[in-house]
């Protein structure tokens, strides 16, 4: 009887020996919980947090948009601007031409000699205005015939290279190298045999 006792008292051992390690000697005992420090947000205070941020960005995104507006309508203000006074700077320019040309005629008993050392001085004025507004002459002659540049009114038969301008009817302009006017020329031909 004594056997079976210890038998039963055996297995306890065994079984309560199992219950503190494992198959491999370690430790598998639940530890005792411990007070446990919950340090997550709430759901609540997370929605909060997004609900300020969602807030903020929005405020930000109406403040981005808002200047935005702003810089395209004064860019659209500064363009209507600079068209409507674009020729500001050229017409000020013109002005003592004008001045030059009124003079001139207003003087009375005018020599000839006079005359036209007013009129060279108001070119020099004209010339001087033109060079201030980028606005250049165009004189082709004796140049190579461009079809960008000058206007052909005919040919002749010469002894320069084809396609030469040998005479020039009137100057062109060119604006900035933008054509404002081409210059009317006459260009070379082969002569006949």
């Amino acid at each position: 009887m004594q056997e079976q006792n210890k038998a039963p008292h055996g297995t306890e051992a065994i079984e309560n020996h199992t219950g503190e390690t494992g198959a491999h000697g370690v430790d598998t005992r639940a530890e005792a919980p411990e007070s446990h420090v919950d340090t997550t947000p709430s759901l609540e205070e997370s929605l909060r947090q997004a609900e300020l941020k969602a807030s903020e960005h929005h405020d930000a995104w109406l403040r981005a948009k808002a200047e935005t507006e702003n810089v395209r309508r004064r860019a659209q203000e500064d363009i209507a601007k600079a068209s409507k006074f674009a020729a500001e700077k050229f017409a000020s320019a013109m002005l003592p031409v004008k001045d030059s040309l009124e003079a001139a005629l207003a003087t009375d008993n005018q020599t000839l000699e006079k005359l036209r050392e007013g009129v060279e001085l108001t070119l020099k004025q004209l010339v001087s205005a033109f060079e201030g507004a980028s606005l250049a002459e165009e004189n082709p002659l004796g140049q190579k015939f461009d079809p960008n540049k000058h206007q052909a009114i005919g040919t002749l038969e010469s002894d320069a290279e084809p396609n030469t301008v040998i005479n020039v009817l009137q100057k062109g302009y060119l604006l900035h190298e933008r054509v404002v006017r081409p210059a009317l020329v006459m260009v070379s031909k082969a002569k006949d045999q």
